[in-house]
């Protein structure tokens, strides 16, 4: 949501910072106390509460707490304590809300006369913004609308003095009206600059040529908090009175400001026995306001939704979120879940279901305990498997739990789980589509509604269209119809392509996309079982000229971009439409994108939106969903029935709802979840008025705003004649005791008007069909649709199917349709699922376990972890290993390429070419040696004369400096290790007898740290019980041992690398005096 109410103190704070240096302001000094902050603390940080008179008061977003009593005047500290104490944290009741006085704010009382106090209002709207000024203020003003004077402010205009003076302030003289125009105008400047959406003062109280705010009441656009969070500091957004702020929903909004899906939780009733987890921000008002309906208000437990495509981790934490407060204490009745959705979209519902399923096996128990059933109906992308894997669960957790898909209607599931109706037994009439193309055979299942078209009449087999159907030049789109895509959005584009090709479109709809990120080059995608190419611009103003024929954009930048990006595309001549699908674009940013549209006569669809559909024409993005839903539906084809909707979610129900109920959609557009979307209902269905081929229209409006009214004054004029069945959803928010937020921003009444209830009498006394409820929406639309075929309006056509489009291979995969041999095995690592696995062990238990680096190399080299000493021996290994000075080849190499200017990796991959048998290699050398001897039965001396003889070296014997009268530390240090440590040393012990014999022919021929880490890792690997002779043998050979060596070494060859570049060397050339030239003796003479 967007416009967020905030404690007066936050607002008060902010206002100080702005308005400081405006000197006839008073800054507020205020002191907040509540259960954790006492007055006693405030005292101490704030020393004038002991000195002057005081103003105490609730800060929990009551309204008219003058009237209610809720002010203490003038009084001292030790009386406002006792006032404090006699309430905080008792209940109280405020109309129809009952909750807990938990916060205060304490202020110096201000003295003044009645004729010093004034009232002022900001509030904003489509048009601009309103500000209100009454000379009069005060608990008493009564009817501020009738009696303040207004001004309205343009969007992106400034007010200057003189327009203040004389719209608002003609009942102010002298002095004094300069002095409030000045704050007038600092206080809008504000107002706009720190994106709040109301701001009222009353008492505003001047004075002794000061200004003081009294009593304070604003919201704050949240979704600017990406441009203000310096200006507003950390911002707190209380709850209503009446409802407590939870730790659960601060987690799962915490959970969404870090997702770009759409997650949220309120907290209605604890102790209810009906609980939601419902996909979609409409679709979870529907099932609110059907639960309310049937009789569950005083039951229902929370509101939320969980949309726009949520990963599976992200739906298991909310999943486990709703469970674990559902499971908190009992139920008399036992408890039901609703687990409910429309037709997504582009949600892969598998994927979403499988995150429910996993909470849903962890909470077993407590739900069998609780007596929970489970009534679940759900469709989408991927429903099919979703499904699947939801019954399978309830088989197993031995949960009753009723499962249903689009064959069953929406909210048919909470008649059921409240006994309303009987549970239905699932259907077994399975769609003849999955995924996005047509199951072989499909067309001869595809069954024809009551009444619909002819394919022909939208096509013929050449692809144009058919004298039928004269598309109607007013329309936003056509079967010509061009679209530039601002994202890198390749899944959107192949569905519009997809649509295209079962629409039989002659072309792609689909000419460019734009995205600044990369340069420009060309995108590959499938046009039907054939590929092409789509060329990419970074720059906007290259695809606008090199494409002179689109005229529709269609922009998936995010909320941060998409501002810019519509205003650049605002410019182009050519543009007739843009689709804005990001959600939270902040409010002012929209109007000033609105006004510049209207200027050029472009449409908006959007903001917070999925877009668009004309069917058999063109798509907007994921709208429709996948094929699945387009061929259910019959979206490859015009019918007769155009709908407006706010919600895209629920535009994709109203294509299932219709397409049962008629012929199907000729037109639909969700204009936006946002309180100010780009078009309104009126000019889709003023649209719809004039299209010829549109016989009736369907509106889904929601409860906030006053646009349904304008449907019905035009309705009452004259202006709509074809028939309009309307539903306002959001008839459950006048059951509720304190003020809830629905899942869009604009879904929120500020007035009784603005309620859904009230909307649906209007539009009912106007002349729409409103049907009794949501549930019956399906069965006014048929009504009326039958009506216009007994009238001959609209004429039965047989159906024919449509061409079949092919299978992504993805989804053909996802669905488990195909297989196919893979290009690679790996056994030590998968990062698919909700966390990142090592060997099967989760990264965030190496975390908490620390297994430390050695643990690590055990499960990504040997599958397995290993017992703490061996990991233990790992990181010595790799410490003793690690630098061996910058005289060696490696870091000899590694100096002279960094002093080349070469890069880290360069010159780190040239030191470890240098590791072979000569250097660095001895580790494995040593282990196949010994071990060898060792397992042919050779005694130590016939080893080491078995060696002579051959005239090779014995790999891990021999150091340059060290010798047994000087040993190495090292080496002395490892055997202590190993010795005390691992099980047994047979190797080891041997490699020590020879050490014996080799010293006593000369001294420095001792066990380096090469022959002991290789020897002593021998042992552990055939002695430890962690692994078969084999697998051991295995690792020799292998060479893993060598990787010790390799991975220790880069330590240090990365730290000669930055010691030069540190010390700034530069190009390394070999002196010549450290050469020795010598040439063929006949070039000598």
């Amino acid at each position: 949501m967007s416009a967020k109410a905030i404690r007066e103190a936050t607002g008060k704070r902010i206002l100080n910072n702005f308005l400081a240096d405006q000197p006839y302001f008073a800054q507020c000094k205020f002191a907040s106390v509540d259960v954790d902050n006492s007055l006693d603390r405030a005292v101490n940080e704030n020393p004038w509460l002991t000195n002057t008179p005081l103003v105490v008061k609730p800060d929990q977003l009551i309204k008219r707490r003058g009237k209610l009593g809720l002010i203490k005047v003038k009084a001292d500290l030790p009386t406002v304590k006792t006032w404090i104490d006699e309430r905080i944290d008792k209940d109280i009741k405020i109309g129809k809300a009952s909750g807990k006085l938990r916060t205060f704010i304490v202020e110096p009382f201000i003295p003044h006369a009645e004729n010093e106090e004034s009232y002022v209002c900001i509030y904003s709207h489509r048009q601009g913004d309103t500000i209100l000024f009454h000379h009069q203020g005060g608990v008493d003003i009564g009817d501020v609308d009738a009696k303040a004077k207004s001004l309205l402010v343009a969007i992106d205009h400034t007010p200057n003095l003189d327009e203040i003076k004389t719209k608002l302030l003609t009942e102010v003289t002298g002095d004094k009206q300069e002095l409030v125009a000045k704050f007038i105008s600092a206080l809008y400047k504000a107002y706009v600059d720190l994106y709040f959406t109301y701001l009222e003062i009353n008492p505003l109280v001047i004075t002794g040529g000061k200004i003081y705010m009294l009593d304070l009441a604003a919201k704050l656009d949240a979704t600017a908090d990406f441009i203000c969070r310096g200006k507003w500091g950390d911002i707190e957004y209380p709850p209503p009175f009446g409802r407590d702020a939870y730790p659960e929903e601060a987690y799962i909004a915490d959970l969404d400001a870090k997702s770009g899906a759409s997650l949220k939780l309120t907290l209605l009733n604890p102790l209810g026995r009906i609980w939601t987890m419902v996909a979609g921000g409409g679709a979870s008002v529907i099932y609110s306001d059907t639960i309310c309906e049937m009789g569950g208000a005083s039951e229902l437990a929370n509101y939320g939704e969980y949309s726009g495509a949520p990963s599976e981790q992200q739906t298991y934490e909310y999943a486990k979120t709703i469970l674990s407060l559902m499971t908190k204490q009992k139920h008399s009745q036992g408890k039901v879940l609703i687990i409910g959705g429309g037709i997504a979209n582009f949600t892969n519902v598998a994927a979403t279901f499988k995150g429910i399923v996993t909470a849903l096996q962890e909470f077993q128990t407590r739900l069998q305990e609780h007596k929970i059933s489970i009534f679940v109906r759900r469709a989408g992308p991927n429903y099919q498997e979703g499904l699947r894997v939801v019954r399978d669960a309830a088989v197993q957790l031995g949960i009753p739990m009723h499962v249903f898909g689009p064959e069953s209607h929406m909210t048919a599931i909470v008649g059921m789980a409240l006994g309303k109706r009987p549970i239905a037994i699932p259907s077994s009439d399975c769609p003849s589509t999955t995924a996005n193309f047509l199951l072989p055979g499909g067309q001869n299942s595809i069954k024809s509604p009551p009444a619909s078209r002819k394919v022909s009449e939208v096509t013929q087999s050449s692809g144009k269209p058919s004298s039928a159907v004269e598309e109607y030049k007013g329309g936003l789109f056509n079967r010509s119809t061009k679209a530039i895509i601002w994202g890198m959005q390749t899944r959107a584009v192949q569905g519009m392509l997809d649509f295209d090709f079962v629409c039989r479109r002659p072309e792609p709809s689909v000419v460019a996309m734009v995205y600044p990120f990369t340069g420009d080059h060309k995108q590959k995608f499938y046009w039907g079982h054939k590929e092409i190419l789509v060329p990419v611009y970074k720059n906007m103003g290259d695809a606008f000229k090199k494409h002179s024929g689109a005229d529709v954009l269609v922009n998936f930048a995010s909320l941060r971009s998409a501002y810019d990006s519509t205003m650049e595309a605002l410019e182009y001549e050519q543009i007739r439409c843009i689709a804005i699908i990001a959600e939270g674009i902040p409010e002012n940013m929209t109007r000033k994108i609105i006004k510049k549209a209207n200027q050029k006569k472009i449409s908006i669809i959007g903001p917070a939106t999925v877009g668009g559909i004309k069917p058999g024409c063109f798509k907007i993005g994921n709208t429709g969903g996948m094929m699945d839903n387009i061929l259910y539906s019959k979206l490859y084809r015009p019918g007769s029935v155009a709908y407006v909707s706010r919600s895209g979610g629920m535009s994709n129900e109203l294509n299932n709802i219709i397409s049962k109920a008629s012929d199907g959609a000729f037109d639909g557009v969700a204009i936006g979840g946002d309180r100010y979307p780009g078009t309104t209902f009126m000019d889709h269905i003023m649209r719809y008025q004039a299209d010829p081929q549109i016989k009736m229209i369907v509106l889904l409006g929601e409860v906030g705003g006053v646009e349904e009214y304008e449907v019905c004054a035009a309705l009452k004029e004259g202006r709509i004649t074809k028939p309009l069945v309307a539903w306002c959803i959001g008839t459950c928010a006048g059951m509720f005791s304190s003020e809830v937020q629905f899942g869009h921003a604009g879904a929120c009444a500020n007035s009784d008007r603005e309620t859904a209830t009230a909307k649906n009498k209007a539009l009912r006394e106007a002349g729409a069909v409103v049907p009794d409820s949501f549930d019956d929406l399906g069965e006014r639309i048929k009504d009326v649709f039958e009506q216009l075929v007994v009238k001959g309006v609209i004429e039965p056509r047989e159906e024919l199917p449509p061409p079949p489009v092919p299978m992504d291979y993805s989804w053909a995969r996802e669905l488990g349709l195909i297989r196919k041999p893979a290009s690679f095995m790996t056994s030590i690592c998968d990062e698919r699922g909700q966390e990142l696995l090592y060997a099967g062990v989760p990264i965030s238990d190496v975390l908490k376990q620390e297994l430390g680096i050695g643990g690590v190399i055990s499960l990504l080299w040997f599958q397995r972890p290993l017992p703490p000493p061996a990991c233990k021996f790992i990181e010595m290994c790799l410490m003793v290993t690690a630098d061996h000075g910058p005289a060696v080849s490696g870091a000899h190499n590694t100096i002279v390429c960094a002093r080349a200017g070469k890069d880290l990796v360069s010159s780190l991959v040239s030191g470890l070419l240098t590791i072979g048998d000569r250097f660095g290699g001895a580790l494995n050398g040593a282990a196949v040696q010994f071990s060898e001897a060792y397992d042919a039965g050779l005694i130590p001396m016939e080893f080491v004369n078995s060696m002579r003889k051959k005239g090779q070296l014995i790999m891990g014997i021999g150091h340059r400096v060290k010798s047994i009268n000087n040993p190495d530390m090292r080496v002395k240090i490892m055997k202590e290790f190993v010795k005390a440590n691992f099980p047994t040393t047979p190797l080891l012990d041997y490699a020590m007898e020879v050490e014996k014999i080799t010293t006593s022919k000369k001294p420095n021929l001792i066990l380096n740290v090469d022959g002991v880490i290789a020897v002593s890792f021998v042992d552990f690997l055939r002695n430890s019980g962690c692994f078969t002779r084999e697998e051991a043998q295995d690792y020799i050979d292998m060479g893993a041992i060598n990787g010790l060596f390799v991975l220790g070494r880069s330590i240090g060859f990365i730290g000669h690398f930055m010691d030069q570049k540190r010390l700034k060397q530069g190009l390394y050339r070999h002196p010549w005096d450290d050469i020795s030239y010598v040439l063929p003796e006949q070039y000598n003479n």
